[in-house]
Protein backbone atom coordinates (compact mmCIF):
# COMPACT_ATOMS: atom_id res chain seq x y z
CA UNK A 1 0.00 0.00 0.00
CA UNK A 2 1.30 3.44 -0.95
CA UNK A 3 0.74 6.54 1.17
CA UNK A 4 0.54 9.56 -1.11
CA UNK A 5 0.97 12.97 0.49
CA UNK A 6 -1.20 15.26 -1.62
CA UNK A 7 0.56 18.43 -0.50
CA UNK A 8 3.97 17.08 -1.47
CA UNK A 9 2.56 15.68 -4.72
CA UNK A 10 1.35 19.15 -5.75
CA UNK A 11 4.58 20.75 -4.49
CA UNK A 12 6.65 18.52 -6.77
CA UNK A 13 4.44 18.91 -9.86
CA UNK A 14 5.56 20.79 -12.96
CA UNK A 15 3.49 23.73 -14.17
CA UNK A 16 1.31 22.45 -17.01
CA UNK A 17 -1.95 23.11 -18.85
CA UNK A 18 -4.00 22.13 -15.79
CA UNK A 19 -2.22 24.72 -13.61
CA UNK A 20 -2.64 27.34 -16.33
CA UNK A 21 -6.37 26.64 -16.52
CA UNK A 22 -6.76 27.26 -12.77
CA UNK A 23 -4.62 30.38 -13.03
CA UNK A 24 -6.74 31.72 -15.90
CA UNK A 25 -10.11 31.34 -14.17
CA UNK A 26 -8.85 32.68 -10.84
CA UNK A 27 -7.27 35.62 -12.69
CA UNK A 28 -10.60 36.45 -14.37
CA UNK A 29 -12.47 36.45 -11.05
CA UNK A 30 -9.88 38.68 -9.36
CA UNK A 31 -9.82 41.02 -12.38
CA UNK A 32 -13.50 41.77 -11.93
CA UNK A 33 -13.02 41.99 -8.17
CA UNK A 34 -10.58 44.81 -8.87
CA UNK A 35 -12.77 46.36 -11.54
CA UNK A 36 -15.88 46.47 -9.34
CA UNK A 37 -14.02 48.06 -6.44
CA UNK A 38 -11.87 50.59 -8.29
CA UNK A 39 -14.76 51.77 -10.44
CA UNK A 40 -16.23 53.70 -7.50
CA UNK A 41 -13.17 55.94 -7.24
CA UNK A 42 -13.29 56.47 -11.01
CA UNK A 43 -16.91 57.65 -11.06
CA UNK A 44 -16.90 59.40 -7.68
CA UNK A 45 -16.22 62.96 -8.96
CA UNK A 46 -19.18 62.59 -11.35
CA UNK A 47 -21.47 61.13 -8.65
CA UNK A 48 -20.60 63.99 -6.29
CA UNK A 49 -21.75 66.42 -8.97
CA UNK A 50 -24.94 64.56 -9.89
CA UNK A 51 -26.11 63.76 -6.34
CA UNK A 52 -24.51 66.79 -4.63
CA UNK A 53 -22.58 64.60 -2.19
CA UNK A 54 -20.18 65.97 0.42
CA UNK A 55 -16.74 64.34 0.83
CA UNK A 56 -17.85 62.66 4.08
CA UNK A 57 -21.04 61.28 2.48
CA UNK A 58 -19.01 60.01 -0.46
CA UNK A 59 -16.56 58.29 1.86
CA UNK A 60 -19.35 56.58 3.78
CA UNK A 61 -20.98 55.30 0.55
CA UNK A 62 -17.58 54.04 -0.58
CA UNK A 63 -17.32 52.08 2.66
CA UNK A 64 -20.57 50.16 2.09
CA UNK A 65 -18.94 47.76 -0.36
CA UNK A 66 -16.11 47.18 2.10
CA UNK A 67 -18.52 46.37 4.94
CA UNK A 68 -20.04 43.81 2.58
CA UNK A 69 -16.58 42.46 1.73
CA UNK A 70 -15.80 42.04 5.41
CA UNK A 71 -18.96 40.04 6.02
CA UNK A 72 -18.49 38.03 2.83
CA UNK A 73 -14.93 37.08 3.74
CA UNK A 74 -15.74 36.21 7.37
CA UNK A 75 -18.69 34.03 6.36
CA UNK A 76 -17.51 32.46 3.12
CA UNK A 77 -13.99 31.49 4.25
CA UNK A 78 -15.10 28.96 6.90
CA UNK A 79 -18.04 27.82 4.74
CA UNK A 80 -15.68 27.09 1.83
CA UNK A 81 -13.46 24.89 3.99
CA UNK A 82 -16.58 22.74 4.43
CA UNK A 83 -18.49 23.12 1.15
CA UNK A 84 -15.65 23.58 -1.32
CA UNK A 85 -13.61 26.60 -2.36
CA UNK A 86 -14.62 26.55 -6.02
CA UNK A 87 -18.32 26.20 -5.20
CA UNK A 88 -18.35 29.14 -2.80
CA UNK A 89 -16.11 31.30 -5.02
CA UNK A 90 -18.45 30.88 -8.00
CA UNK A 91 -21.58 31.54 -5.95
CA UNK A 92 -19.94 34.74 -4.66
CA UNK A 93 -19.04 35.70 -8.24
CA UNK A 94 -22.70 35.41 -9.27
CA UNK A 95 -23.70 37.64 -6.34
CA UNK A 96 -21.27 40.47 -7.10
CA UNK A 97 -21.99 40.33 -10.84
CA UNK A 98 -25.76 40.62 -10.37
CA UNK A 99 -25.35 43.43 -7.83
CA UNK A 100 -23.02 45.32 -10.15
CA UNK A 101 -25.49 45.03 -13.03
CA UNK A 102 -28.35 46.26 -10.83
CA UNK A 103 -26.26 49.26 -9.72
CA UNK A 104 -26.37 50.65 -13.24
CA UNK A 105 -30.17 51.15 -12.93
CA UNK A 106 -30.32 53.10 -9.63
CA UNK A 107 -31.00 56.83 -9.43
CA UNK A 108 -30.35 57.77 -5.79
CA UNK A 109 -27.50 57.33 -3.24
CA UNK A 110 -29.49 55.03 -0.92
CA UNK A 111 -30.17 52.37 -3.56
CA UNK A 112 -26.61 52.78 -4.80
CA UNK A 113 -25.21 52.15 -1.30
CA UNK A 114 -27.35 49.02 -0.74
CA UNK A 115 -26.22 47.48 -4.02
CA UNK A 116 -22.59 48.38 -3.32
CA UNK A 117 -22.95 46.51 -0.02
CA UNK A 118 -24.27 43.41 -1.86
CA UNK A 119 -21.47 43.72 -4.41
CA UNK A 120 -19.03 43.73 -1.52
CA UNK A 121 -20.52 40.54 -0.02
CA UNK A 122 -19.84 38.74 -3.30
CA UNK A 123 -16.36 40.20 -3.69
CA UNK A 124 -15.46 39.30 -0.11
CA UNK A 125 -16.60 35.72 -0.62
CA UNK A 126 -14.75 35.12 -3.88
CA UNK A 127 -11.32 36.62 -3.18
CA UNK A 128 -10.08 34.46 -0.27
CA UNK A 129 -11.25 31.29 -1.96
CA UNK A 130 -9.52 31.81 -5.29
CA UNK A 131 -6.33 32.76 -3.44
CA UNK A 132 -6.51 29.59 -1.30
CA UNK A 133 -7.35 27.43 -4.34
CA UNK A 134 -4.48 28.78 -6.45
CA UNK A 135 -2.05 28.40 -3.55
CA UNK A 136 -3.12 24.80 -3.00
CA UNK A 137 -2.54 23.82 -6.64
CA UNK A 138 0.68 25.76 -7.36
CA UNK A 139 4.04 23.94 -7.60
CA UNK A 140 6.16 24.88 -4.60
CA UNK A 141 9.17 26.20 -6.51
CA UNK A 142 7.10 28.85 -8.32
CA UNK A 143 4.12 29.15 -5.94
CA UNK A 144 4.68 32.77 -4.96
CA UNK A 145 5.18 33.82 -8.58
CA UNK A 146 2.03 32.02 -9.75
CA UNK A 147 -0.15 33.43 -6.95
CA UNK A 148 1.30 36.91 -7.53
CA UNK A 149 0.51 36.72 -11.27
CA UNK A 150 -3.04 35.68 -10.40
CA UNK A 151 -3.30 38.53 -7.90
CA UNK A 152 -2.35 41.09 -10.55
CA UNK A 153 -5.87 40.57 -11.84
CA UNK A 154 -6.94 43.06 -9.17
CA UNK A 155 -4.66 45.72 -10.65
CA UNK A 156 -5.62 44.79 -14.21
CA UNK A 157 -9.23 45.35 -13.17
CA UNK A 158 -8.21 48.71 -11.74
CA UNK A 159 -6.48 49.69 -14.98
CA UNK A 160 -9.57 48.66 -16.95
CA UNK A 161 -11.80 50.65 -14.60
CA UNK A 162 -9.72 53.81 -14.97
CA UNK A 163 -9.19 53.36 -18.72
CA UNK A 164 -12.84 52.64 -19.49
CA UNK A 165 -13.88 55.56 -17.28
CA UNK A 166 -11.80 57.94 -19.39
CA UNK A 167 -13.40 56.51 -22.53
CA UNK A 168 -17.02 55.90 -21.47
CA UNK A 169 -17.87 58.46 -18.78
CA UNK A 170 -18.18 61.45 -21.14
CA UNK A 171 -20.33 59.56 -23.68
CA UNK A 172 -22.22 56.75 -21.91
CA UNK A 173 -22.37 57.89 -18.28
CA UNK A 174 -21.28 56.20 -15.08
CA UNK A 175 -24.03 53.55 -15.35
CA UNK A 176 -22.33 51.81 -18.28
CA UNK A 177 -19.28 50.97 -16.18
CA UNK A 178 -21.25 49.04 -13.56
CA UNK A 179 -23.00 47.10 -16.33
CA UNK A 180 -19.61 45.92 -17.57
CA UNK A 181 -18.97 44.54 -14.06
CA UNK A 182 -21.63 41.88 -14.70
CA UNK A 183 -19.58 40.16 -17.42
CA UNK A 184 -18.51 37.18 -15.21
CA UNK A 185 -22.13 35.96 -15.25
CA UNK A 186 -21.59 34.89 -18.85
CA UNK A 187 -18.63 32.65 -18.04
CA UNK A 188 -19.61 31.16 -14.66
CA UNK A 189 -20.89 27.94 -16.34
CA UNK A 190 -17.49 27.46 -18.01
CA UNK A 191 -15.72 28.10 -14.71
CA UNK A 192 -17.86 25.49 -12.99
CA UNK A 193 -17.00 22.93 -15.65
CA UNK A 194 -13.27 23.56 -16.01
CA UNK A 195 -12.20 24.94 -12.62
CA UNK A 196 -11.29 22.10 -10.18
CA UNK A 197 -12.44 21.82 -6.60
CA UNK A 198 -9.92 21.77 -3.76
CA UNK A 199 -8.02 18.53 -3.15
CA UNK A 200 -8.40 18.99 0.59
CA UNK A 201 -12.19 19.20 0.11
CA UNK A 202 -12.28 16.02 -1.98
CA UNK A 203 -10.16 14.21 0.60
CA UNK A 204 -12.39 15.36 3.46
CA UNK A 205 -15.46 14.16 1.54
CA UNK A 206 -13.68 10.90 0.60
CA UNK A 207 -14.17 11.62 -3.10
CA UNK A 208 -11.47 9.15 -4.12
CA UNK A 209 -12.24 9.21 -7.83
CA UNK A 210 -11.96 13.03 -7.99
CA UNK A 211 -8.68 12.97 -6.07
CA UNK A 212 -7.17 10.43 -8.47
CA UNK A 213 -8.45 12.27 -11.52
CA UNK A 214 -6.93 15.53 -10.29
CA UNK A 215 -3.57 13.88 -9.53
CA UNK A 216 -3.48 12.53 -13.09
CA UNK A 217 -4.02 16.06 -14.43
CA UNK A 218 -1.27 17.39 -12.18
CA UNK A 219 1.10 14.64 -13.33
CA UNK A 220 0.01 12.64 -16.42
CA UNK A 221 2.45 9.82 -15.52
CA UNK A 222 0.60 9.13 -12.26
CA UNK A 223 -1.22 5.79 -12.10
CA UNK A 224 -3.58 5.19 -9.17
CA UNK A 225 -3.64 1.87 -7.33
CA UNK A 226 -6.63 0.40 -5.53
CA UNK A 227 -4.98 0.41 -2.11
CA UNK A 228 -3.45 3.92 -2.30
CA UNK A 229 -3.91 6.00 0.85
CA UNK A 230 -4.12 9.79 0.46
CA UNK A 231 -3.13 12.24 3.19
CA UNK A 232 -2.50 15.98 3.58
CA UNK A 233 0.74 17.44 4.87
CA UNK A 234 -0.70 19.33 7.85
CA UNK A 235 2.25 20.15 10.10
CA UNK A 236 0.08 22.18 12.45
CA UNK A 237 -2.50 19.46 12.98
CA UNK A 238 -1.99 17.28 16.05
CA UNK A 239 -4.69 14.80 15.10
CA UNK A 240 -7.23 16.29 17.51
CA UNK A 241 -7.94 19.50 15.73
CA UNK A 242 -9.46 18.02 12.58
CA UNK A 243 -12.89 18.30 14.14
CA UNK A 244 -12.26 21.68 15.73
CA UNK A 245 -14.11 24.68 14.31
CA UNK A 246 -11.68 26.09 11.76
CA UNK A 247 -11.72 29.67 13.10
CA UNK A 248 -10.53 28.45 16.52
CA UNK A 249 -7.60 26.73 14.82
CA UNK A 250 -6.26 30.12 13.72
CA UNK A 251 -5.31 30.69 17.37
CA UNK A 252 -3.88 27.25 18.14
CA UNK A 253 -0.34 25.85 17.87
CA UNK A 254 1.33 29.16 18.72
CA UNK A 255 -0.39 31.05 15.89
CA UNK A 256 -2.52 33.47 17.96
CA UNK A 257 -0.04 36.37 18.05
CA UNK A 258 0.87 35.91 14.39
CA UNK A 259 -2.81 35.88 13.45
CA UNK A 260 -3.40 39.19 15.22
CA UNK A 261 -0.31 40.75 13.58
CA UNK A 262 -1.45 39.59 10.14
CA UNK A 263 -4.82 41.22 10.77
CA UNK A 264 -3.06 44.49 11.65
CA UNK A 265 -0.93 44.30 8.49
CA UNK A 266 -3.93 43.78 6.23
CA UNK A 267 -5.97 46.42 8.08
CA UNK A 268 -3.27 49.02 7.40
CA UNK A 269 -2.71 47.82 3.85
CA UNK A 270 -6.37 48.01 2.88
CA UNK A 271 -6.75 51.40 4.55
CA UNK A 272 -4.07 52.75 2.20
CA UNK A 273 -5.39 50.95 -0.88
CA UNK A 274 -9.07 51.85 -0.61
CA UNK A 275 -8.33 55.33 0.64
CA UNK A 276 -6.15 55.98 -2.40
CA UNK A 277 -8.36 54.19 -4.96
CA UNK A 278 -11.36 56.19 -3.73
CA UNK A 279 -9.78 59.61 -3.30
CA UNK A 280 -6.69 59.85 -5.53
CA UNK A 281 -8.60 61.33 -8.51
CA UNK A 282 -10.41 63.82 -6.25
CA UNK A 283 -7.21 64.77 -4.40
CA UNK A 284 -5.45 65.45 -7.69
CA UNK A 285 -8.47 67.37 -8.97
CA UNK A 286 -8.44 69.52 -5.82
CA UNK A 287 -4.71 70.14 -6.33
CA UNK A 288 -5.43 71.69 -9.71
CA UNK A 289 -4.90 68.79 -12.12
CA UNK A 290 -7.57 68.34 -14.87
CA UNK A 291 -10.17 65.54 -14.56
CA UNK A 292 -8.59 63.40 -17.31
CA UNK A 293 -5.16 63.57 -15.68
CA UNK A 294 -6.69 62.72 -12.30
CA UNK A 295 -8.09 59.48 -13.72
CA UNK A 296 -4.73 58.76 -15.32
CA UNK A 297 -3.15 58.83 -11.85
CA UNK A 298 -5.56 56.05 -10.82
CA UNK A 299 -4.64 54.08 -13.94
CA UNK A 300 -0.90 54.43 -13.22
CA UNK A 301 -1.45 53.48 -9.57
CA UNK A 302 -2.95 50.14 -10.61
CA UNK A 303 -0.43 49.65 -13.40
CA UNK A 304 2.29 49.96 -10.77
CA UNK A 305 0.52 47.29 -8.73
CA UNK A 306 0.95 44.80 -11.59
CA UNK A 307 4.69 45.44 -11.67
CA UNK A 308 4.99 45.28 -7.89
CA UNK A 309 3.04 42.02 -7.56
CA UNK A 310 4.81 40.10 -10.34
CA UNK A 311 8.26 41.30 -9.29
CA UNK A 312 7.42 40.63 -5.63
CA UNK A 313 6.19 37.11 -6.36
CA UNK A 314 9.38 36.32 -8.29
CA UNK A 315 11.55 37.65 -5.44
CA UNK A 316 9.46 35.82 -2.82
CA UNK A 317 10.29 32.49 -4.49
CA UNK A 318 13.97 33.30 -3.86
CA UNK A 319 13.90 35.31 -0.64
CA UNK A 320 11.90 35.18 2.58
CA UNK A 321 8.50 36.69 1.80
CA UNK A 322 8.24 38.29 5.24
CA UNK A 323 11.32 40.48 4.72
CA UNK A 324 10.20 41.37 1.22
CA UNK A 325 6.92 42.68 2.64
CA UNK A 326 8.69 44.75 5.29
CA UNK A 327 10.76 46.35 2.52
CA UNK A 328 7.66 46.96 0.35
CA UNK A 329 5.68 48.65 3.13
CA UNK A 330 8.60 50.92 4.06
CA UNK A 331 8.95 51.99 0.41
CA UNK A 332 5.18 52.56 0.28
CA UNK A 333 5.37 54.92 3.26
CA UNK A 334 8.28 56.84 1.72
CA UNK A 335 6.66 57.07 -1.73
CA UNK A 336 3.33 58.32 -0.39
CA UNK A 337 5.16 60.96 1.63
CA UNK A 338 6.94 62.16 -1.51
CA UNK A 339 3.68 62.23 -3.49
CA UNK A 340 2.58 65.17 -1.38
CA UNK A 341 5.42 67.28 -2.79
CA UNK A 342 4.24 68.89 -6.01
CA UNK A 343 6.78 68.19 -8.72
CA UNK A 344 6.98 67.79 -12.51
CA UNK A 345 4.48 65.45 -14.12
CA UNK A 346 6.98 62.76 -15.13
CA UNK A 347 8.32 62.33 -11.60
CA UNK A 348 4.78 62.43 -10.24
CA UNK A 349 3.74 59.55 -12.50
CA UNK A 350 6.83 57.59 -11.43
CA UNK A 351 5.93 58.09 -7.78
CA UNK A 352 2.33 57.01 -8.42
CA UNK A 353 3.58 53.82 -10.12
CA UNK A 354 5.88 53.13 -7.15
CA UNK A 355 3.01 53.79 -4.75
CA UNK A 356 0.84 51.28 -6.61
CA UNK A 357 3.65 48.71 -6.67
CA UNK A 358 4.22 48.92 -2.93
CA UNK A 359 0.66 49.46 -1.61
CA UNK A 360 -1.60 47.34 -3.81
CA UNK A 361 1.39 45.13 -4.69
CA UNK A 362 2.15 44.66 -0.99
CA UNK A 363 -1.40 43.51 -0.32
CA UNK A 364 -1.14 40.90 -3.06
CA UNK A 365 2.07 39.54 -1.55
CA UNK A 366 0.50 39.74 1.93
CA UNK A 367 -2.24 37.41 0.69
CA UNK A 368 0.45 34.91 -0.32
CA UNK A 369 2.14 35.22 3.07
CA UNK A 370 -1.16 34.79 4.92
CA UNK A 371 -2.26 31.68 3.02
CA UNK A 372 1.11 30.00 3.53
CA UNK A 373 1.14 30.84 7.24
CA UNK A 374 -1.73 28.38 7.86
CA UNK A 375 -2.14 24.63 7.33
CA UNK A 376 -3.89 23.52 4.09
CA UNK A 377 -7.18 22.52 5.75
CA UNK A 378 -7.81 26.01 7.19
CA UNK A 379 -6.27 28.23 4.52
CA UNK A 380 -9.58 29.56 3.21
CA UNK A 381 -10.57 30.35 6.81
CA UNK A 382 -7.19 31.96 7.52
CA UNK A 383 -7.16 34.24 4.49
CA UNK A 384 -10.92 34.82 4.73
CA UNK A 385 -10.74 36.06 8.31
CA UNK A 386 -7.57 38.07 7.66
CA UNK A 387 -9.25 39.83 4.74
CA UNK A 388 -12.51 40.09 6.68
CA UNK A 389 -10.98 41.75 9.74
CA UNK A 390 -8.62 43.69 7.49
CA UNK A 391 -11.63 45.08 5.61
CA UNK A 392 -12.21 47.28 8.63
CA UNK A 393 -9.19 49.17 7.33
CA UNK A 394 -10.78 49.28 3.90
CA UNK A 395 -13.97 50.60 5.48
CA UNK A 396 -12.03 53.28 7.34
CA UNK A 397 -9.98 54.23 4.24
CA UNK A 398 -12.65 55.98 2.13
CA UNK A 399 -14.22 57.66 5.19
CA UNK A 400 -10.78 58.65 6.44
CA UNK A 401 -9.94 60.20 3.06
CA UNK A 402 -13.26 62.03 2.98
CA UNK A 403 -12.64 63.40 6.48
CA UNK A 404 -9.14 64.60 5.51
CA UNK A 405 -10.55 66.31 2.44
CA UNK A 406 -13.24 68.03 4.53
CA UNK A 407 -10.51 69.43 6.82
CA UNK A 408 -8.97 71.19 3.80
CA UNK A 409 -5.46 70.17 4.84
CA UNK A 410 -2.48 70.87 2.64
CA UNK A 411 -1.84 68.54 -0.31
CA UNK A 412 1.32 67.27 1.45
CA UNK A 413 -0.36 66.47 4.78
CA UNK A 414 -3.08 64.41 3.08
CA UNK A 415 -0.45 62.03 1.72
CA UNK A 416 1.53 61.97 4.99
CA UNK A 417 -1.54 60.63 6.78
CA UNK A 418 -1.90 57.91 4.12
CA UNK A 419 1.79 56.99 4.55
CA UNK A 420 1.64 56.24 8.30
CA UNK A 421 -0.22 52.90 7.93
CA UNK A 422 2.66 51.60 5.80
CA UNK A 423 5.07 52.07 8.71
CA UNK A 424 2.70 50.33 11.12
CA UNK A 425 2.32 47.36 8.73
CA UNK A 426 6.10 46.98 8.45
CA UNK A 427 6.48 46.93 12.25
CA UNK A 428 3.70 44.34 12.67
CA UNK A 429 5.37 42.07 10.10
CA UNK A 430 8.69 42.25 11.93
CA UNK A 431 7.01 40.88 15.06
CA UNK A 432 5.68 37.69 13.40
CA UNK A 433 7.58 34.44 13.88
CA UNK A 434 7.29 32.56 10.61
CA UNK A 435 9.05 29.80 8.72
CA UNK A 436 8.34 29.16 5.04
CA UNK A 437 6.07 26.17 4.70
Amino acid sequence: MRTINLTKFVDASEFNRFHFQILLWCFVIITFDGFDLVIYGSVLPRLMEVWHLTPIQSGVIGSYALVGMMLGALICGPIADRLGRRNVALLATVIFSLASAATSFVDDPTEFGILRFLTGVGLGGSLPNVIALMTEYSPRKIRNTVVAIMSTGYAVGGVLAAGLSIRLLPTHGWESLFLIGAFPLLIVPFMYKFMPESLSYHLKKENRQQVEGTLTKLNPTFSAQADDKYVLDDKKNDGKSKTTFSVIRLFQHGQAFGTFMIWIVIFMSLLMIYGLNTWLPKLMLAAGYPFGSSLLFLLFLNFGAIIGAVLGGWIADRWKVQWLLVFYYLIAALTLSLLGLKTNMFLLYVLVVLAGATTIGSQMISNIFTVQYYAPEIRATGIGWALGIGRLGGIVGPSFGGYLLSLKLSFYLNFIFFAIPGLIAAIALLLIRYENR
